[in-house]
């Protein structure tokens, strides 16, 4: 390695292994509290299909997203994901919209500039929903900015029998239907959506079902929900989320945990990373901190033996990345911004390549330095395209 990789690496080291507290954490703090987090605000009544919403867009299980969820007023309660400490995505699940009636004046007041957009979950065979649509419609006169996504659910109890299966290529962005679309369930649908006649409202039918359901796929409609999701909330982490199918050497257990924990310190170093002349202590710092929540989820112990071999796999790529921040921030206010992006992309890229090597690990054969090369880049790119086009929701 040449003087200014060894020097990065022995500075992440330092970062990992030998940790100075004091300003440098609480300006991560400040910065970390003042990153904007996008917050779904989901209504509907109870078996609507709320949690399976969240289950598909997360990739949580049901058993976690019971047990996440804490209590914010008398009548709903948030979801932080992959957790409180390090949200990337907040989910504001409302109670009380069964058969009496909601008022939502509580909830208006406590997502009063919290709440990014509404996503309104109706049953697609349920057409006694007219709380749900009195409650809508109140929000939307408090705050006409918020985009407005209706999800239709459970479509497989409108086809005509067992055995029908779901329509495949996905039919539902057109209009009219196409005859495909059972008369029946189009019908249930296209009334549901009239009571929204007046408002700028996104639909999407879903079908989000289990395996031992006997439909498939599972998660019917999801590519349109992220579509949707992409076009109504333009976000890096909506983009990341959905691109981490990318990654497809990446997908074992371990990895489907790191992921959101990457996305939400990549973020992190967005704004860390703009921060000219002391950008770069953050930006180390973050990112040992990364190393330290990847490694633990692996059920291992980050060793200076084991960060040296990953250093040594990996070469030269991170002091050149960070020397081009650096360059970057010279440049006031546009070299600023780009010096951010760059750092976050950096970090997601890091910690991407990180879980390949952790993964051989476990497995007892490490990859060689051109799959971790591979990988590193891939990210990189991926990454800096949705963070270098960010904006707050």
């Amino acid at each position: 390695m040449d003087i200014l990789t060894r020097w990065t690496w022995k500075r992440l080291g330092q970062a990992l292994f030998n940790p100075k507290p004091g300003g440098i954490e609480s300006k991560i703090e400040e910065i970390k509290q003042s990153l904007p987090i996008p917050v779904f605000w989901l209504l509907g009544k109870t078996q609507s299909g709320k949690t399976s919403l969240i289950r598909e867009l997360t990739g949580d299980n049901a058993a976690e997203i019971g047990n996440g969820f804490i209590a914010c007023t008398k009548t709903s309660r948030f979801y932080d994901f992959p957790s409180p400490s390090h949200p990337i995505m907040r989910f504001l699940d409302t109670r009380g919209l069964g058969e009496t009636a909601y008022n939502p004046t509580e909830d208006l007041a406590w997502c009063a500039g919290q709440a990014h957009l509404l996503v309104v979950v109706l049953r697609a065979l349920d057409m006694n929903q007219a709380e749900i649509v009195a409650a809508v419609l109140a929000i939307h006169k408090k705050h006409p900015e918020w985009p407005i996504v209706v999800v239709q659910t459970a479509l497989h109890e409108g086809y005509p029998t067992l055995e029908t299966g779901h329509i495949l290529p996905y039919p539902y962005q057109f209009s009219p239907f196409p005859p495909q679309v059972p008369h029946a369930l189009a019908q249930v649908l296209l009334h549901q959506r009239a009571w929204f006649k007046s408002l700028p409202v996104h639909f999407v039918p879903v079908d989000f079902t289990l395996p031992e359901d006997g439909f498939e796929p599972v998660d019917y409609g999801l590519d349109a929900l992220w579509a949707t999701l992409e076009t109504v909330l333009p976000d890096s982490v909506v983009g990341l989320l959905r691109g981490s199918l990318q990654h497809k050497e990446l997908l074992d257990f371990h990895a489907k945990q790191a992921h959101p924990h990457i996305i939400g310190y990549a973020l992190l170093n967005l704004g860390v990373g703009a921060i000219p002349i002391v950008g770069l202590p953050l930006v180390v710092t973050v990112q040992a901190k990364l190393f330290h929540s990847i490694t633990t989820l692996y059920g291992l112990s980050l060793t200076p033996r084991l960060y040296s071999e990953f250093t040594t796999l990996f070469g030269a790529s991170v002091g050149i990345g960070l020397l081009g921040r650096e360059l970057l921030g010279l440049v006031p206010v546009y070299g600023w911004a780009v010096a951010g992006a760059y750092s976050g992309a950096m970090t997601y890229a890091l910690g991407q390549a990180f879980c390949v090597y952790l993964y051989g690990v476990k497995r007892g054969a490490l990859p060689d330095r051109g799959v971790l090369k591979a990988t590193y880049d891939e990210a990189f790119v991926q990454a800096r395209h949705f963070l270098k086009h960010r904006r707050k929701p």
